[in-house]
């Protein structure tokens, strides 16, 4: 599978942050002061478990910024498999830029391609159902869309990128508007004709409600049961996008499934994931 990426413009922000963040006031003085700045080398990055690969332009991204001389090569791109011992990038011209885009670069696809491997193992759980496996607004601060990058190359889907993309109406808002039909009725009001509105439910009789209301095309079914799932999704009958959602782990992918809802959606593919270990190596 390939990916469209996103430009380096809208990333380059980011990136360049990260770089300002670890070199400093003053530059890597462990470089400047051991390297002879003629010393040219060849770089590979190598992984060092097998993988779904994730973060190789935010990689090179970090590689140009340091020094646009440098020629990066990506060898695996990203959504790509890997396996333990794979060159996923060379990095050839100044060893002193090298070394000073190795820390950022790394950081970056190590986290990245670890997403990515997790969203992988949870959309296998899937297969062969139509539930489309999706992340979360649980993201690391100010990387929310290379995480959510991430997700789509490890064959996931993306939930909101941010509080405005729609209407979704979580338990709180419930609480605080006085009801589910307060919310439904208010979103109705206000809401664009672009404006998607989604609602959350915990109970098979809140679901009632929000049929009886209208006014939102997706409803969420939070921390349900399967047996409660299965009968959530029977009480719908197509009327409404299903999902679920709430202490949803690897070993409850293929039951969730099974249960007929659309989609299925996990903070754990952003926040626990574990970075995947990869080097540079001269």
């Amino acid at each position: 599978m390939s990916f469209s990426t996103v430009p380096d413009l809208i990333l380059e922000p980011m990136v360049r942050g990260a770089l300002l963040e670890d070199l400093g006031s003053y530059g890597d003085v462990t470089t400047r002061a051991v390297i002879p700045a003629s010393a040219t080398y060849d770089a590979n990055i190598n992984a060092r478990a097998d993988a779904i690969v994730s973060g190789m332009q935010v990689a090179a991204l970090a590689f140009r910024l340091v020094d646009p001389s440098l020629e990066v090569q990506i060898l695996i791109q990203d959504g790509q498999p890997c396996k333990k011992g794979d060159a996923l990038m060379t990095i050839k011209g100044s060893a002193a830029s090298i070394l000073s885009g190795e820390r950022v670069a790394l950081n970056y696809a190590g986290r990245l391609t670890g997403i990515a491997t997790k969203t992988a193992g949870f959309v296998a759980e899937a297969k062969g159902t139509k539930a489309r496996v999706t992340c979360t607004r649980k993201t690391t601060p100010n990387m929310r869309l290379v995480e959510k990058l991430a997700v789509l190359h490890g064959g996931g889907f993306n939930h909101r990128y941010s509080l405005s993309d729609a209407i979704m109406i979580k338990d709180n808002h419930i609480a605080a508007a006085g009801g589910i039909r307060q919310v439904l009725e208010a979103a109705k009001a206000q809401a664009s004709h672009m404006m998607a509105v989604e609602i959350e439910v915990d109970r098979l009789d809140q679901l009632s409600e929000v049929l009886e209301v209208g006014g939102a095309s997706v409803v969420l079914f939070d921390n349900m049961d399967n047996d409660m799932l299965r009968e959530a999704v029977s009480i719908v009958d197509g009327r409404m996008k299903t999902e679920a959602s709430g202490n949803v782990k690897l070993d409850r992918i293929a039951s969730i499934a099974a249960t007929g809802v659309d989609y299925i959606s996990s903070g754990a593919l952003t926040h626990s994931a574990q970075t995947v270990d990869l080097g540079l190596d001269f």
